[in-house]
């Protein structure tokens, strides 16, 4: 199976996600980038993906660098270099046999352009959409996981309460 890669355009996602354009219409950029890059992380560690997030540096110019952080790959671009561009470089560079690249954006021409390089493409909403379903699936194993430990803190062990099942059978039977 192909290791997956996921290639997002930072800003565009923040102009797309309710809730990250409300933080950006508050003047909370840093804000936007930090939630997204949360979400992100938790998404990329449940579907078992590599997530590169790139961001224009021409909204924060001179801050050209690459990092780690919640386990993604975070880049913001040379000052005269748009996310854009890099995100076809990289999709161009990164898909091949072993892996398959997916660029998340918005942008029909971009999307065309990595499609060309067969890489595959989602939309803003698409990829939130799927991000907000796989929230909601951590948060139903989070909830089996927590009545796990009420099980496993239990006075009773798993002979005892299949007895009890049985018994409590055998009982409902009788009533009958």
């Amino acid at each position: 199976m192909k290791k997956q890669l996921l290639i997002v355009d930072g800003y565009n996602m923040i102009g797309s996600w309710p809730e990250l354009v409300q933080l950006k219409n508050q003047n909370k950029l840093e804000d936007a980038r930090e939630v997204l890059l949360q979400r992100l992380s938790n998404y990329a560690k449940y579907e078992n993906l590599e997530v590169i997030v790139v961001f224009d540096a021409q909204l924060v110019p001179g801050i050209q660098q690459t990092y780690k952080k919640y386990q993604l790959t975070v880049v913001f671009t040379k000052e005269e270099e748009t996310a854009d561009s890099y995100i076809e470089r990289i999709a161009g560079e990164k898909n091949d046999r072993l892996t398959q690249v997916t660029v998340a954006t918005s942008d029909l021409a971009e999307q065309w352009l990595v499609f060309s390089k067969g890489a595959l493409r989602a939309s803003a909403n698409e990829l939130y959409k799927n991000v907000q379903k796989t929230e909601r699936t951590i948060a139903v194993h989070a909830t089996d996981i927590h009545f796990q430990d009420f099980r496993r803190n239990s006075p009773w062990n798993i002979d005892q309460l299949s007895k009890l099942s049985e018994k409590l059978d055998e009982l409902s039977k009788n009533k009958d």
